[in-house]
């Protein structure tokens, strides 16, 4: 089997040099290109070099058309703007494109789910195998106790833009699909003063942030008399990457569509 042309982009940041380092060490994949936004003081430098793996002879470029046109597939770690367009560009090359990012629009969805169409997509607001598995446990538990409250607890870096972070908006919505409801009618965060009793059917969100917290999420299933506390700590962004990565192989040759990491792992939702 020829080896998965990957790339990278956003390549800079914290994950896109951890997705980097995790291209160049998977049997079986090499790295096609590094890109970046256009501006960015790393354009020109060799990528390798920028990750501190030594020259790999892939320049970092915010053009993305010559690169993706000899690709098998792109990883994506950026923003929801350059996300959207990526998504578009994946589309017509007919592409993997394995999105990582967070904080989309209703409108940025839409845009996806078209550009799936044409290109294999897969998507999820956290990479890591670990929280792909959480996801499943947390929507058996959250069918298996209807009466349950549930409350979703999420910590992350100082730096962090989004709240609630994107793996406890993924948690949340696979409680709530266990449940036949619709997370966005039904989720609870931001609660301030006299705020009544809870909502019976309410999935709560608490966002924490400071440090240098890679990434923790709680989800507690409160009944009368007990609680079920699930949860999951990530320790270093490798396993992101490294999840991407096994995103991007399983992408390979798959027909074009929306997808998830569930469908990586082969579990239900």
């Amino acid at each position: 089997m020829s080896e998965i042309r990957i790339v990278v982009a956003g390549a800079a940041g914290r994950m896109g040099r951890a997705v980097l380092c995790a291209v160049t060490r998977a049997e079986g994949c090499v790295l096609a290109g590094a890109l970046l936004r256009q501006g960015h003081r790393d354009l020109g430098q060799d990528a390798g070099a920028l990750a501190g793996l030594g020259p790999l002879a892939v320049t970092l470029t915010n053009d993305p058309l010559p690169v993706l046109a000899h690709a098998d597939a792109i990883i994506d770690f950026t923003t929801p703007e350059f996300s959207v367009a990526l998504a578009a560009l994946a589309a017509q090359a007919r592409i993997v494109h394995v999105i990582g990012t967070t904080g989309f629009s209703a409108e940025d969805e839409t845009k996806i789910r078209a550009a799936a169409r044409h290109a294999t997509i897969v998507k999820s607001g956290n990479m890591s195998l670990g929280v792909t598995m959480l996801a499943a446990l947390v929507a058996r538990a959250a069918k298996a106790l209807p009466d349950f409250d549930i409350e979703i607890v999420d910590m992350h870096h100082r730096l962090k833009a989004d709240a609630p972070s994107g793996t406890a908006l993924l948690l949340g919505r696979a409680a709530a699909q266990a449940r036949g409801i619709a997370l966005q009618e039904h989720r609870a965060e931001g609660r301030r003063g006299r705020t009544g009793a809870r909502p019976r059917d309410a999935i709560g969100f608490a966002s924490l942030r400071g440090g240098t917290v890679v990434g923790e999420h709680q989800v507690i299933l409160a009944g009368p008399h007990e609680r079920l506390v699930l949860g999951h700590v990530a320790e270093d962004r490798t396993i992101f990457a490294r999840g991407a990565v096994a995103a991007a192989e399983w992408g390979h040759g798959k027909k074009p569509g929306l997808y998830g990491m569930n469908d990586v792992l082969g579990i239900g939702e």
